[in-house]
């Protein structure tokens, strides 16, 4: 697959006439880097790329981020800019016979003097075993790699692969961008875009960040509108269907949209975590999947400051599997908003992780026999339950005894916060702390 403004494979200029036949896109192709909208970041003065190439040297990369941001582009113009045979590759299309073929070309290119830039699309797709086969090329110096890529390269690509390659990340592009690149459009057809101000507004914000998305609703709108037609938003969305959101409930895009809107609520935003919330219902996500989210959340970063926040998760989930979508998303972003707003305490999640790594650090200590039942005679006369004072029968219904294991003495887990309803459960654990402090006080 190809990637925004991609240049002909021989880096040859169609003639007039078949230029203006080609896509969009494919017309308005940069020829250097400097004519690349987007990615400052990484081809600005200062940026990435531009130091290495200043420094003369090119290691392998990683590009990664979303669809039509320049990935393809960005390696191609890369290879031209210092001097490099350009060969390209698509994991989609390619298996093991393609890559040794691709290696033998470069292998004898580099006896000729010349170095090769091995592009290889949608590089997360080939398997271990091939992402492997690139290492020994790139160690001999045979190519230099530059994938592309649209997942995360933590979970996608060989840690042997990351550690040889420079990941660089490719953003979407912003609505300033996307608006550079509609007038490069308008300037190189001599038409104007036929429509108003908002319509204008609109459709930067259906491409998504997408530049090569772009271009094919710019061609969609200018194909389709009357001579002297100007478009407004309701026109807008009668001409160009409604593009969905990148958004792969089995990739990234998932990931990054559930922490979002986790740590939305955590931080006490409500209407951020409704944005997410709403972004994630319109790109398809599960409402159920959703439901068992903020159940989480009720008692990760809630917890025992508000009780009822568990309650509320687990009513809207109910809600929801009674009316179904979309009268039970509304149970939804109530405890959403429930729960961004809710007093925030991780104490019980911090307390459990705490017991978990002692309970696995300290083996198998026996419990202390006091508390332990004597159901039969021989465990009676061995000491079992010997003791044990029956809480109920003190006068403040605690005996105060000591119920962790010797081998490890008494352990302070659980700390709450003076937020929410754990104020009043501070008091109370404070209470039992001086009582117990007393009576062994006394014992003593």
């Amino acid at each position: 697959m190809g990637d925004l403004f991609s240049p002909e494979p021989d880096g040859a200029e169609p003639s007039g006439e078949d230029l203006t036949n080609r896509p969009l896109a494919d017309q308005l192709r940069p020829r250097s880097l400097d004519e690349v909208i987007g990615q400052q970041h990484l081809l600005g003065p200062e940026g990435t790329l531009r130091r290495m190439i200043a420094s003369g040297r090119l290691g392998s990369l990683i590009l990664w981020g979303p669809p039509g941001t320049g990935k393809t582009t960005v390696a191609r113009l890369l290879a031209d800019q210092i001097g490099y045979k350009f060969e390209q590759i698509s994991a989609v299309f390619s298996g093991v016979a393609d890559l040794k073929k691709a290696f033998e070309k470069a292998r004898g290119e580099r006896m000729a003097g010349k170095r090769t830039l091995l592009f290889v699309d949608e590089i997360h797709r080939f398997n271990r075993a091939q992402q492997d086969g690139f290492l020994p090329v790139m160690e001999d110096g045979t190519v230099v790699l530059v994938g592309a890529t649209t997942e995360n390269p933590s979970f996608e690509l060989n840690a042997a692969l990351l550690s040889r390659s420079q990941v660089l990340r490719f953003e979407s592009l912003s609505l300033e961008d996307l608006e550079a690149l509609v007038k490069r459009a308008e300037a190189k057809t001599g038409e104007q875009l036929p429509l108003d101000d908002d319509a204008r507004a609109m459709l930067l914000t259906l491409a998504d960040g997408d530049g090569r998305a772009l271009l094919g609703l710019v061609e969609e709108v200018m194909a389709s509108a009357r001579p002297g037609e100007v478009l407004d938003k309701a026109s807008l969305l009668t001409v160009v269907q409604r593009r969905a959101p990148i958004y792969d409930k089995a990739q990234d895009g998932h990931y990054n949209l559930i922490s979002a809107l986790h740590k939305t609520i955590r931080g006490s935003d409500p209407n951020a975590a409704l944005y997410y919330f709403a972004r994630m219902l319109e790109a398809g996500e599960d409402p159920l999947f959703l439901a068992r989210r903020l159940i989480r959340m009720s008692v990760e970063d809630i917890g025992l400051a508000d009780p009822q926040a568990l309650q509320q998760a687990i009513a809207a989930r109910d809600a929801y599997q009674m009316l179904g979508s979309p009268e039970g998303e509304l149970a939804l972003a109530q405890v959403v908003v429930y729960l961004a707003l809710a007093p925030k305490s991780n104490a019980v999640y911090t307390a459990f992780k705490s017991a978990m790594k002692v309970a696995r650090d300290t083996g198998s200590p026996m419990p202390p026999m006091v508390i332990l039942n004597a159901p039969t005679k021989l465990m009676g006369k061995q000491g079992y339950g010997a003791g044990y004072i029956y809480d109920h029968d003190t006068p403040e219904a605690f005996s105060g005894q000591e119920y962790f294991p010797e081998k490890i003495g008494r352990q302070d887990f659980y700390r709450p916060v003076e937020r929410g309803f754990e104020r009043d459960l501070a008091k109370r654990l404070e209470y039992f702390t001086r009582l117990r402090e007393k009576k062994r006080g006394e014992e003593r």
